[in-house]
Protein backbone atom coordinates (compact mmCIF):
# COMPACT_ATOMS: atom_id res chain seq x y z
CA UNK A 1 0.00 0.00 0.00
CA UNK A 2 0.84 3.58 -1.09
CA UNK A 3 2.06 5.67 2.27
CA UNK A 4 1.24 9.33 2.10
CA UNK A 5 3.13 11.46 4.07
CA UNK A 6 2.98 15.11 4.76
CA UNK A 7 6.32 17.58 3.91
CA UNK A 8 7.31 18.36 7.75
CA UNK A 9 10.77 20.53 9.52
CA UNK A 10 10.04 18.87 12.56
CA UNK A 11 13.76 17.30 13.84
CA UNK A 12 13.72 13.25 14.23
CA UNK A 13 13.51 12.17 17.44
CA UNK A 14 13.26 9.52 19.58
CA UNK A 15 10.74 10.79 21.65
CA UNK A 16 6.91 9.17 22.02
CA UNK A 17 5.10 9.82 18.49
CA UNK A 18 2.88 12.78 20.31
CA UNK A 19 -1.33 12.42 20.08
CA UNK A 20 -1.20 15.30 17.46
CA UNK A 21 1.22 13.07 15.00
CA UNK A 22 -1.02 10.26 16.06
CA UNK A 23 -4.23 11.83 14.95
CA UNK A 24 -2.16 12.78 11.39
CA UNK A 25 -1.08 9.74 10.23
CA UNK A 26 -4.57 8.40 11.00
CA UNK A 27 -6.22 11.04 8.98
CA UNK A 28 -3.58 10.23 6.03
CA UNK A 29 -4.23 6.40 6.83
CA UNK A 30 -8.02 7.37 5.54
CA UNK A 31 -7.13 9.21 2.67
CA UNK A 32 -4.68 7.16 1.43
CA UNK A 33 -7.61 3.83 1.72
CA UNK A 34 -10.14 6.43 0.09
CA UNK A 35 -7.52 7.13 -2.37
CA UNK A 36 -6.94 3.69 -3.47
CA UNK A 37 -11.02 2.89 -3.56
CA UNK A 38 -11.25 5.89 -5.83
CA UNK A 39 -7.77 5.34 -8.03
CA UNK A 40 -6.56 8.38 -7.89
CA UNK A 41 -3.10 8.86 -9.33
CA UNK A 42 -0.25 9.71 -7.04
CA UNK A 43 -0.17 13.68 -7.96
CA UNK A 44 -3.37 14.01 -6.74
CA UNK A 45 -2.96 11.95 -3.90
CA UNK A 46 0.18 14.52 -3.03
CA UNK A 47 -1.85 17.25 -3.49
CA UNK A 48 -4.47 16.26 -1.28
CA UNK A 49 -2.61 14.80 1.22
CA UNK A 50 -0.44 18.41 1.30
CA UNK A 51 -2.22 21.62 2.90
CA UNK A 52 -2.18 24.55 1.01
CA UNK A 53 -1.03 26.92 3.54
CA UNK A 54 0.51 26.25 7.24
CA UNK A 55 1.56 29.17 9.45
CA UNK A 56 2.65 29.15 12.70
CA UNK A 57 3.58 31.84 14.91
CA UNK A 58 4.51 33.36 18.14
CA UNK A 59 2.22 34.35 20.52
CA UNK A 60 3.37 36.82 23.22
CA UNK A 61 1.40 37.01 26.53
CA UNK A 62 2.07 39.31 29.54
CA UNK A 63 0.79 37.61 32.75
CA UNK A 64 -0.94 40.00 35.36
CA UNK A 65 2.58 39.46 37.59
CA UNK A 66 4.05 41.24 34.69
CA UNK A 67 6.12 38.45 32.91
CA UNK A 68 6.28 37.75 29.25
CA UNK A 69 5.33 34.17 28.11
CA UNK A 70 5.61 33.16 24.46
CA UNK A 71 3.51 30.46 23.60
CA UNK A 72 2.75 28.97 19.79
CA UNK A 73 0.06 29.18 17.39
CA UNK A 74 -1.03 27.39 13.93
CA UNK A 75 -3.22 28.04 11.26
CA UNK A 76 -3.75 25.28 8.88
CA UNK A 77 -5.51 25.46 5.36
CA UNK A 78 -5.26 22.11 4.26
CA UNK A 79 -7.33 22.62 0.72
CA UNK A 80 -9.37 25.48 -0.55
CA UNK A 81 -10.34 24.31 -3.89
CA UNK A 82 -14.04 24.34 -3.06
CA UNK A 83 -14.69 27.59 -1.16
CA UNK A 84 -13.21 29.67 1.67
CA UNK A 85 -11.57 27.55 4.43
CA UNK A 86 -13.71 26.62 7.38
CA UNK A 87 -12.15 25.85 10.98
CA UNK A 88 -12.32 25.98 14.83
CA UNK A 89 -9.62 27.15 16.75
CA UNK A 90 -8.36 25.01 19.52
CA UNK A 91 -6.47 26.49 22.86
CA UNK A 92 -4.76 23.30 24.37
CA UNK A 93 -1.83 22.38 26.26
CA UNK A 94 -1.05 19.85 23.89
CA UNK A 95 -2.21 21.34 20.40
CA UNK A 96 0.65 21.17 17.98
CA UNK A 97 1.16 21.72 14.07
CA UNK A 98 0.51 18.06 13.68
CA UNK A 99 -2.88 18.17 15.45
CA UNK A 100 -3.98 21.25 13.45
CA UNK A 101 -3.27 19.58 10.16
CA UNK A 102 -5.35 16.43 11.11
CA UNK A 103 -7.71 18.35 11.58
CA UNK A 104 -7.84 20.79 9.05
CA UNK A 105 -7.99 18.05 6.67
CA UNK A 106 -10.86 16.14 8.43
CA UNK A 107 -12.49 19.51 7.73
CA UNK A 108 -11.73 19.47 4.42
CA UNK A 109 -13.71 16.15 3.86
CA UNK A 110 -16.66 16.75 6.44
CA UNK A 111 -17.66 20.01 4.46
CA UNK A 112 -17.56 18.40 1.28
CA UNK A 113 -19.69 14.91 2.57
CA UNK A 114 -21.98 17.89 3.99
CA UNK A 115 -22.12 19.80 0.72
CA UNK A 116 -21.22 22.75 1.24
CA UNK A 117 -18.94 25.20 -0.12
CA UNK A 118 -16.01 25.27 2.10
CA UNK A 119 -12.69 23.86 2.81
CA UNK A 120 -11.00 23.06 5.55
CA UNK A 121 -8.80 24.33 8.36
CA UNK A 122 -8.17 24.48 11.87
CA UNK A 123 -6.39 27.10 13.93
CA UNK A 124 -4.89 26.32 17.69
CA UNK A 125 -2.50 27.97 20.25
CA UNK A 126 -0.55 25.84 22.67
CA UNK A 127 -1.68 27.10 25.47
CA UNK A 128 -4.35 25.88 28.98
CA UNK A 129 -7.05 28.40 28.88
CA UNK A 130 -8.28 27.30 32.48
CA UNK A 131 -4.49 28.71 33.78
CA UNK A 132 -5.01 32.55 32.04
CA UNK A 133 -6.78 34.95 33.80
CA UNK A 134 -9.72 36.74 31.45
CA UNK A 135 -7.36 39.48 30.98
CA UNK A 136 -4.75 37.17 29.50
CA UNK A 137 -6.99 34.95 27.51
CA UNK A 138 -8.06 38.19 25.67
CA UNK A 139 -4.67 39.15 25.16
CA UNK A 140 -3.54 35.59 23.88
CA UNK A 141 -6.62 35.79 21.34
CA UNK A 142 -6.41 39.33 19.88
CA UNK A 143 -2.37 38.79 19.52
CA UNK A 144 -3.07 35.12 17.68
CA UNK A 145 -5.45 37.25 15.29
CA UNK A 146 -2.97 39.75 14.87
CA UNK A 147 -0.13 37.33 14.06
CA UNK A 148 -2.58 34.86 11.11
CA UNK A 149 -4.44 38.56 9.93
CA UNK A 150 -3.00 37.86 6.68
CA UNK A 151 -4.86 34.40 5.87
CA UNK A 152 -8.50 34.92 7.78
CA UNK A 153 -11.26 36.73 6.21
CA UNK A 154 -14.58 36.25 5.30
CA UNK A 155 -14.24 35.12 1.97
CA UNK A 156 -10.42 33.49 2.87
CA UNK A 157 -10.88 31.45 5.89
CA UNK A 158 -13.75 31.74 8.41
CA UNK A 159 -12.76 30.27 12.31
CA UNK A 160 -15.05 29.12 14.53
CA UNK A 161 -15.25 28.43 18.26
CA UNK A 162 -13.10 24.57 19.30
CA UNK A 163 -11.44 22.92 22.06
CA UNK A 164 -10.55 25.99 24.73
CA UNK A 165 -12.55 28.40 22.85
CA UNK A 166 -16.20 30.13 22.94
CA UNK A 167 -18.47 32.61 21.96
CA UNK A 168 -16.47 34.94 24.01
CA UNK A 169 -13.36 34.59 22.08
CA UNK A 170 -14.80 34.76 18.51
CA UNK A 171 -16.31 38.46 19.51
CA UNK A 172 -13.08 39.16 20.63
CA UNK A 173 -11.58 37.70 16.90
CA UNK A 174 -14.29 39.61 15.59
CA UNK A 175 -13.42 42.86 17.21
CA UNK A 176 -9.56 42.75 16.39
CA UNK A 177 -10.12 41.82 13.01
CA UNK A 178 -12.78 44.64 12.64
CA UNK A 179 -10.13 47.11 14.12
CA UNK A 180 -7.77 46.30 11.66
CA UNK A 181 -10.36 46.54 8.59
CA UNK A 182 -11.83 49.80 9.83
CA UNK A 183 -15.60 48.63 9.66
CA UNK A 184 -17.27 46.07 11.50
CA UNK A 185 -17.01 42.39 10.02
CA UNK A 186 -19.06 40.14 11.78
CA UNK A 187 -18.75 37.65 8.77
CA UNK A 188 -15.05 37.03 9.98
CA UNK A 189 -16.14 34.28 12.42
CA UNK A 190 -18.71 32.02 12.80
CA UNK A 191 -20.24 30.98 16.40
CA UNK A 192 -20.53 34.22 18.18
CA UNK A 193 -23.39 35.53 20.10
CA UNK A 194 -26.48 36.79 18.38
CA UNK A 195 -24.89 40.29 19.33
CA UNK A 196 -22.20 39.57 16.88
CA UNK A 197 -24.36 38.07 13.88
CA UNK A 198 -24.65 34.30 15.30
CA UNK A 199 -27.21 31.79 14.27
CA UNK A 200 -29.54 30.80 16.51
CA UNK A 201 -28.62 26.92 17.99
CA UNK A 202 -25.10 27.38 16.62
CA UNK A 203 -23.42 26.95 20.57
CA UNK A 204 -25.23 22.88 20.68
CA UNK A 205 -24.98 22.64 16.78
CA UNK A 206 -22.44 19.92 16.70
CA UNK A 207 -24.37 18.13 19.45
CA UNK A 208 -27.83 18.43 17.59
CA UNK A 209 -25.70 16.65 14.42
CA UNK A 210 -24.73 13.89 16.67
CA UNK A 211 -27.96 13.62 17.80
CA UNK A 212 -29.52 13.06 14.09
CA UNK A 213 -26.78 11.03 13.56
CA UNK A 214 -27.38 8.60 16.21
CA UNK A 215 -30.93 8.70 15.26
CA UNK A 216 -30.37 7.71 12.03
CA UNK A 217 -28.39 4.95 12.66
CA UNK A 218 -30.91 3.51 15.48
CA UNK A 219 -32.97 3.43 12.58
CA UNK A 220 -35.54 6.53 14.75
CA UNK A 221 -35.56 3.65 17.85
CA UNK A 222 -33.85 4.72 20.46
CA UNK A 223 -36.08 4.26 23.10
CA UNK A 224 -34.34 2.61 26.20
CA UNK A 225 -30.84 2.16 24.55
CA UNK A 226 -28.43 2.78 27.23
CA UNK A 227 -25.78 5.35 26.36
CA UNK A 228 -22.32 6.33 27.64
CA UNK A 229 -20.82 9.67 26.55
CA UNK A 230 -17.32 10.32 26.98
CA UNK A 231 -16.17 13.99 27.54
CA UNK A 232 -19.17 15.85 29.37
CA UNK A 233 -18.19 19.07 27.73
CA UNK A 234 -19.24 21.52 24.88
CA UNK A 235 -20.79 18.96 22.27
CA UNK A 236 -20.73 15.92 24.98
CA UNK A 237 -22.80 17.32 27.59
CA UNK A 238 -25.72 19.00 25.11
CA UNK A 239 -25.53 15.61 22.52
CA UNK A 240 -26.79 13.33 26.44
CA UNK A 241 -29.10 15.69 26.93
CA UNK A 242 -30.65 15.63 23.10
CA UNK A 243 -30.60 12.23 23.38
CA UNK A 244 -32.01 11.86 26.64
CA UNK A 245 -34.82 13.79 25.34
CA UNK A 246 -35.47 11.70 22.42
CA UNK A 247 -35.96 9.08 24.60
CA UNK A 248 -32.26 6.86 25.12
CA UNK A 249 -31.58 6.37 28.55
CA UNK A 250 -27.56 8.15 29.33
CA UNK A 251 -25.99 6.02 32.04
CA UNK A 252 -22.76 7.40 32.21
CA UNK A 253 -20.61 10.48 31.34
CA UNK A 254 -16.99 11.26 31.67
CA UNK A 255 -15.30 14.43 31.70
CA UNK A 256 -11.09 15.72 32.55
CA UNK A 257 -12.49 14.99 36.76
CA UNK A 258 -13.41 11.86 36.57
CA UNK A 259 -16.52 9.57 35.44
CA UNK A 260 -19.98 8.50 37.00
CA UNK A 261 -22.74 5.84 35.80
CA UNK A 262 -26.50 5.11 37.49
CA UNK A 263 -27.73 2.27 35.77
CA UNK A 264 -31.27 3.76 36.00
CA UNK A 265 -30.61 6.73 34.01
CA UNK A 266 -28.71 9.81 34.77
CA UNK A 267 -30.71 13.17 35.25
CA UNK A 268 -28.62 14.82 32.37
CA UNK A 269 -29.91 18.53 33.63
CA UNK A 270 -28.81 17.96 37.14
CA UNK A 271 -25.48 16.82 36.36
CA UNK A 272 -24.97 19.68 34.48
CA UNK A 273 -25.97 21.82 37.26
CA UNK A 274 -23.70 19.72 39.30
CA UNK A 275 -20.57 19.95 36.68
CA UNK A 276 -21.14 23.83 36.58
CA UNK A 277 -21.36 24.52 40.70
CA UNK A 278 -18.31 22.14 41.22
CA UNK A 279 -15.63 22.18 38.38
CA UNK A 280 -16.45 18.46 37.03
CA UNK A 281 -18.89 15.45 37.21
CA UNK A 282 -16.68 13.40 40.23
CA UNK A 283 -18.26 13.15 42.76
CA UNK A 284 -22.06 13.62 41.46
CA UNK A 285 -24.35 12.40 44.72
CA UNK A 286 -26.66 10.88 42.28
CA UNK A 287 -24.42 8.34 40.43
CA UNK A 288 -21.44 5.84 41.28
CA UNK A 289 -17.80 6.68 40.32
CA UNK A 290 -15.85 4.98 37.61
CA UNK A 291 -12.95 5.14 36.00
CA UNK A 292 -12.29 6.73 32.56
CA UNK A 293 -11.08 3.08 31.35
CA UNK A 294 -14.47 1.53 32.28
CA UNK A 295 -16.77 3.68 30.53
CA UNK A 296 -15.41 3.25 27.04
CA UNK A 297 -15.41 -0.23 27.93
CA UNK A 298 -19.01 0.04 29.67
CA UNK A 299 -22.05 -2.65 28.38
CA UNK A 300 -24.24 -0.14 26.59
CA UNK A 301 -25.79 -0.13 23.67
CA UNK A 302 -24.21 3.26 22.33
CA UNK A 303 -21.21 4.72 22.96
CA UNK A 304 -20.26 8.43 22.26
CA UNK A 305 -17.05 9.54 22.17
CA UNK A 306 -16.97 13.50 22.06
CA UNK A 307 -13.03 14.32 23.88
CA UNK A 308 -10.10 14.65 22.20
CA UNK A 309 -8.73 12.41 19.52
CA UNK A 310 -6.75 8.77 20.41
CA UNK A 311 -9.29 8.24 23.11
CA UNK A 312 -10.23 4.03 21.47
CA UNK A 313 -7.27 2.45 20.66
CA UNK A 314 -5.75 -1.04 19.52
CA UNK A 315 -5.17 -1.67 22.87
CA UNK A 316 -8.91 -1.05 24.75
CA UNK A 317 -11.16 -1.59 21.31
CA UNK A 318 -11.04 -4.80 22.00
CA UNK A 319 -13.35 -4.69 25.18
CA UNK A 320 -15.37 -2.11 23.75
CA UNK A 321 -19.18 -3.78 24.41
CA UNK A 322 -20.85 -0.88 22.35
CA UNK A 323 -22.88 -2.28 19.48
CA UNK A 324 -23.06 1.28 18.14
CA UNK A 325 -20.39 4.27 18.61
CA UNK A 326 -20.87 8.08 16.99
CA UNK A 327 -17.90 9.90 17.23
CA UNK A 328 -18.73 13.42 18.55
CA UNK A 329 -14.49 14.49 18.81
CA UNK A 330 -12.92 14.68 16.13
CA UNK A 331 -10.64 11.67 15.21
CA UNK A 332 -11.52 9.88 18.33
CA UNK A 333 -10.53 6.07 17.03
CA UNK A 334 -7.13 5.06 15.50
CA UNK A 335 -6.72 3.32 11.86
CA UNK A 336 -6.08 -0.17 14.22
CA UNK A 337 -8.85 0.19 16.69
CA UNK A 338 -11.36 0.87 13.81
CA UNK A 339 -10.26 -2.79 11.89
CA UNK A 340 -11.01 -4.39 15.64
CA UNK A 341 -14.45 -2.61 15.73
CA UNK A 342 -15.35 -3.70 12.15
CA UNK A 343 -14.03 -7.13 12.52
CA UNK A 344 -16.47 -7.36 16.06
CA UNK A 345 -19.45 -5.82 14.12
CA UNK A 346 -19.25 -2.66 15.90
CA UNK A 347 -20.86 0.18 13.43
CA UNK A 348 -18.81 3.66 14.02
CA UNK A 349 -20.57 6.44 12.45
CA UNK A 350 -17.21 8.39 11.78
CA UNK A 351 -16.70 12.17 13.21
CA UNK A 352 -16.57 13.99 9.72
CA UNK A 353 -20.14 12.55 9.70
CA UNK A 354 -21.43 12.66 13.05
CA UNK A 355 -20.14 16.00 14.35
CA UNK A 356 -20.69 17.94 10.84
CA UNK A 357 -23.49 19.85 12.68
CA UNK A 358 -21.16 22.87 13.68
CA UNK A 359 -19.54 23.72 10.41
CA UNK A 360 -23.24 23.16 8.66
CA UNK A 361 -24.94 25.99 11.05
CA UNK A 362 -21.68 27.80 10.53
CA UNK A 363 -22.49 27.87 6.81
CA UNK A 364 -25.83 28.87 7.82
CA UNK A 365 -24.26 31.67 10.07
CA UNK A 366 -22.05 32.93 7.30
CA UNK A 367 -24.95 32.97 4.66
CA UNK A 368 -26.39 34.87 6.84
CA UNK A 369 -23.82 37.39 7.27
CA UNK A 370 -23.69 37.73 3.22
CA UNK A 371 -27.33 38.33 3.25
CA UNK A 372 -27.69 40.30 5.66
CA UNK A 373 -30.65 38.85 6.85
CA UNK A 374 -31.52 36.36 10.25
CA UNK A 375 -32.12 32.59 10.26
CA UNK A 376 -34.95 31.38 12.70
CA UNK A 377 -34.12 28.67 15.14
CA UNK A 378 -36.46 26.64 13.26
CA UNK A 379 -35.05 27.02 10.00
CA UNK A 380 -31.84 26.24 11.36
CA UNK A 381 -32.59 23.50 13.15
CA UNK A 382 -34.46 22.03 10.15
CA UNK A 383 -31.76 22.80 7.36
CA UNK A 384 -28.86 20.90 10.44
CA UNK A 385 -31.12 17.82 9.98
CA UNK A 386 -31.75 17.92 6.48
CA UNK A 387 -28.21 18.15 5.32
CA UNK A 388 -27.23 15.28 8.74
CA UNK A 389 -29.58 13.10 7.55
CA UNK A 390 -29.38 13.68 3.78
CA UNK A 391 -25.43 12.81 4.17
CA UNK A 392 -25.76 10.31 6.04
CA UNK A 393 -28.29 8.18 3.81
CA UNK A 394 -25.98 8.60 1.33
CA UNK A 395 -23.06 7.29 3.46
CA UNK A 396 -24.79 4.04 4.08
CA UNK A 397 -25.87 3.57 0.76
CA UNK A 398 -22.21 3.66 -0.48
CA UNK A 399 -21.38 1.41 2.66
CA UNK A 400 -24.16 -0.93 1.80
CA UNK A 401 -22.97 -1.09 -2.10
CA UNK A 402 -19.56 -1.37 -1.85
CA UNK A 403 -19.28 -4.06 1.69
CA UNK A 404 -17.37 -1.21 3.19
CA UNK A 405 -17.39 0.72 6.78
CA UNK A 406 -19.71 3.99 6.93
CA UNK A 407 -16.03 5.56 7.91
CA UNK A 408 -14.98 4.51 4.47
CA UNK A 409 -17.33 5.59 2.84
CA UNK A 410 -17.77 8.76 4.28
CA UNK A 411 -14.37 9.22 3.39
CA UNK A 412 -14.60 8.13 -0.41
CA UNK A 413 -17.71 10.29 -0.76
CA UNK A 414 -15.69 13.27 0.67
CA UNK A 415 -12.40 12.80 -0.99
CA UNK A 416 -14.16 11.89 -4.29
CA UNK A 417 -15.73 14.97 -4.35
CA UNK A 418 -12.61 17.37 -3.50
CA UNK A 419 -10.72 14.95 -6.17
CA UNK A 420 -13.41 16.35 -8.75
CA UNK A 421 -13.46 19.85 -8.10
CA UNK A 422 -9.69 19.74 -8.31
CA UNK A 423 -10.33 17.84 -12.11
CA UNK A 424 -12.95 20.48 -12.99
CA UNK A 425 -10.84 23.59 -12.34
CA UNK A 426 -7.83 22.33 -14.42
CA UNK A 427 -5.52 21.78 -11.07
Amino acid sequence: MRTLTVPSTTPATTAPVSPGRQALDSALFQLDQAADRLNLDDSLRAVLATPRRSLTVSVPVRREDGRMDVVQGFRVQHNITRGPAKGGIRFHPRTDVHEVTALAMGMTWKCALAGIPYGGAQGGVSVDPASLSARELERVTRRYVNEVLPIVGPERDVPAPEVGTDRRTMAWIMDTYSVNAGYPVPGVMTGGSAACGGAPERAEATSRGVRFAALRAMRGSPGGRTVAVQGFGKVGAPAARHLADAGALVVAVSDSTGAVVNRSGLDVDGLRAWSKETGGVRGYPEADPLSHDDLLELDVDVLVPAALEGAITEENAPRIRAGLIVEGASCPTTPEADRILADAGVTVVPDILANAGGVIVSYLEWLQEAQARSWSAREVDARLRGLVENAFDTVAAVSAECGITLRQAAHVIGVGRVAEAHRSRGL
